[in-house]
C-alpha cells in the first residue's frame, strides 16, 4: 500500500506542470481602433466609398513586433438577413429554378483587409471558429434536411455570387503598420451598400494565436430623394406601387410621342 501511495504522489508531482501548461495564456496586448467617420450618407450619385480605420497595439512586445509576429485583420460587416440561393437548370429548353437553399443571418455586405492572407495568419480551424473571412463565414441552412451532398455546392455558389457582384471583398495587404505599433486599414463600401448599421471589427493575432478584438458601429443612411423613395416603399407600399406604375405609363407615353415617326 505504501508503494502504491508513493507512486500516486509521484504521478501528481509530474502531472502538475502539464496541468499548468494547459491553462489559457494571459496576453498583455490590447487593441484600440478608430474610424474616419461613424456615418456614411448615400445620395443618388453614390459610387461607393473607402473607409479608413486607424488602430494601435497597447502592451506590445517590441521583439515580436520587430520580427513581424503581429498581424491585424479588419472586417466591415453589413446588416444580417436570411439569404436564399437558387439553382437553375435547363428543362425542356427553359431555364427554371429547380432547387434552393436559405442561409440564416448572413451579412448583406462584407469587406475584409489584413496584413497578409488570412490563411497564413492563423490555422483555418481558428478562423472558422471566429467566422473571419469569406471562406470561413458560417453559412447555416434553415430547415435543411438531407445528407449534405449539395450543401458545399450551395455555399460555394453563395460566396461566388457575392464576390462577383462586389458586395463581398477581400484585400490581403490592406492593413499596414505606419509607425511602431500604429496601423492603418482601408475597407471598401460597394456602390449598392445596404442601409443600416454596419460593424467594423478588428482582430489581433500574435504568432498565429488570437489575442484581442475590438468593434465599432458604422451607420449607413440614405439621404434626399433616395431616403424619400426608401421610406415610401416601406411605409406606404401600396401608394409606392401605384405611383411607380403610373410613372412608367406616363414615361412610356411621352417617349412614344417624342420618338414618333410621322
Amino acid at each position: 500500500m505504501r508503494i502504491l501511495g508513493r507512486i500516486f504522489l509521484l504521478g501528481l508531482f509530474f502531472a502538475a506542470p502539464l496541468t499548468a501548461h494547459a491553462e489559457p495564456m494571459d496576453f498583455t496586448e490590447k487593441l484600440d481602433i478608430g474610424i474616419s467617420t461613424d456615418e456614411i450618407s448615400i445620395t443618388s450619385d453614390f459610387r461607393g466609398a473607402d473607409l479608413t480605420i486607424f488602430g494601435a497595439i497597447d502592451g506590445f512586445n517590441a521583439n515580436l513586433l520587430a520580427q513581424g509576429k503581429y498581424n491585424i485583420v479588419v472586417a466591415l460587416e453589413g446588416p444580417k438577413e436570411n439569404t436564399t440561393v437558387r439553382k437553375k437548370q435547363r428543362v425542356f429548353g427553359i431555364w427554371i429554378n429547380t432547387n434552393s437553399m436559405t442561409f440564416e443571418l448572413v451579412p448583406e455586405s462584407y469587406s475584409l483587409s489584413s496584413t497578409r492572407d488570412i490563411d497564413t495568419i492563423a490555422p483555418p480551424g481558428g478562423m472558422n471558429n471566429m467566422g473571419i473571412g469569406v471562406n470561413h463565414m458560417p453559412l447555416t441552412p434553415i430547415g435543411y434536411i438531407g445528407d449534405g451532398s449539395n450543401l458545399t455546392e450551395f455555399r460555394d455558389a453563395f460566396r461566388r455570387l457575392r464576390e462577383t457582384t462586389g458586395v463581398y471583398q477581400r484585400d490581403p495587404g490592406g492593413v499596414q503598420f505606419i509607425s511602431s505599433s500604429l496601423f492603418k486599414a482601408s475597407v471598401r463600401l460597394p456602390a449598392d451598400v445596404p442601409n443600416g448599421v454596419h460593424i467594423v471589427r478588428a482582430y489581433l493575432f500574435r504568432d498565429g494565436v488570437f489575442v484581442a478584438a475590438k468593434a465599432l458601429p458604422l451607420r449607413v443612411v440614405k439621404t434626399g430623394l433616395e431616403q424619400a423613395i426608401t421610406r415610401a416603399a416601406h411605409e406606404s407600399p401600396l401608394f409606392y406601387g401605384i405611383t411607380a406604375v403610373l410613372l412608367a405609363v406616363v414615361t412610356g407615353w411621352l417617349a412614344s410621342i417624342v420618338f414618333r415617326r410621322d
